[in-house]
């Protein structure tokens, strides 16, 4: 196995969500890209360590098999959990550094306020209790 053969965790969620036309894929199709903007934004040489933990635990929650709706069970909405969480911590960052700062990290066309606000919103709207649950779990509350 070479180098080339090994993808990059941000292609393995564009894989699986890419087909995806279930009822969530308005704000499901986001998800690999907020995930990216997450993993870029921890290289800023400026960021707070409280920050960095933030969003470690948004960028290791993608990657736990048993999360509070684990994507081996339930396929592409196994995703609107870990969208939950980096929308949720994508605004604490917009909060500290502002939508215009992180945009900077954002390779999607839309606008970057409009797709958190989104994903959030409606991930909310499907988790109902289940977001303290997800914050639990990573330890954000």
């Amino acid at each position: 196995m070479t180098e080339a053969d090994f993808k990059d965790f941000y292609d393995v969620l564009v894989e699986n969500l890419e087909s995806f036309n279930g009822e969530y894929a308005s704000f499901i199709d986001h998800g690999p890209k907020l995930f990216k903007l997450l993993a870029d934004f921890l290289g800023y040489e400026h960021l707070k360590s409280q920050l960095k933990l933030k969003i470690s635990a948004a960028i290791a929650y993608y990657v736990v098999p048993m999360d509070v709706i684990p994507e081996t069970v339930y396929g592409a909405y196994g995703y609107i959990d870990d969208i939950f969480i980096t929308a949720y911590v994508i605004r604490i960052l917009a909060d500290v550094y502002g939508y215009e700062f992180l945009s900077e990290y954002w390779e999607g066309e839309e606008d970057l306020e409009e797709v958190v606000e989104l994903c959030y919103e409606r991930s909310k709207e499907v988790l109902r209790e289940k977001t303290t649950d997800v914050l639990e779990y990573v330890g954000l509350i």
